[in-house]
């Protein structure tokens, strides 16, 4: 299907050129255009021998990455089978040695470098170092001019939404002042702070071990 609207072109133009400064970070990168073939790709990448787990993101679970896995006998760990809060924390612990990890970015720069944001450091950690491979899909949307801009998303962008997402579930309501106000106020809040760990990923080693898929549609937050 043609790509007809001013944000598609402009996504399809920027995309490619931003999964080529990636690549030349040494990460994989790829540039699908719709939410359908990002999937594909993600399928594509993860083994199907192998233990898969993941970050809470809204993007892999938008583009219907996690139903995926769960309906098609990918041995898992879900943090969502923990039974109580210790189950929780001991899924989340072992998911940072899996053989595939799935998650997205809270900000992109155009040179081909990922921002992200944690609270209690285990997305980051995964990205990091532990599993064998790491798989990134983040809507273009996440993409921004340079890393400062996107650091700028990450904590006036992400962080609110993220606390408002989690109100009341995880975390309580106006737990922290972005969760009052909307935007980042560089808190120290006990216990709630979104923004403990920040961590920029410029260059993928070993070579190759980080996937990157761009996608030409606004996901996640």
């Amino acid at each position: 299907m043609e790509r007809t609207t001013a944000k598609e072109k402009q996504y399809d133009k920027l995309g490619p050129r931003v999964a080529e400064a990636f690549r030349k970070r040494h990460f994989d990168a790829y540039y699908c255009a719709t939410a359908q073939e990002a999937l594909e790709k993600a399928v594509e990448l993860i083994p199907k021998e192998g233990v898969v787990s993941w970050a809470g993101s809204e993007t892999i679970r938008e583009i219907g990455l996690v139903d995926y896995i769960r309906k098609n006998g990918y041995e898992r760990l879900d943090q969502e089978d923990g039974k109580d809060r210790a189950e929780f924390m001991e899924i989340t612990r072992r998911a940072t040695t899996c053989d595939t990890y799935l998650m997205s970015s809270n900000g992109i720069s155009e040179d081909g470098q990922l921002i992200n944001i944690d609270r209690t450091g285990n997305r980051v950690a995964a990205l990091c170092y532990g599993p064998k491979t790491v798989i990134v899909v983040a809507g273009m949307n996440k993409v921004v001019k340079t890393p400062e801009d996107a650091l700028a998303r990450a904590r006036n962008v992400a962080a609110p939404v993220n606390m408002a997402r989690f109100a009341g579930r995880v975390f309580p309501e106006g737990c922290t002042p972005c969760a009052v106000t909307g935007t980042c106020a560089d808190c120290l809040t006990e216990q709630y702070c979104i923004c403990s760990q920040i961590v920029t990923t410029r260059h993928c080693c070993p070579t190759g071990r980080i996937k990157v898929i761009l996608v030409g549609e606004d996901l996640g937050f």
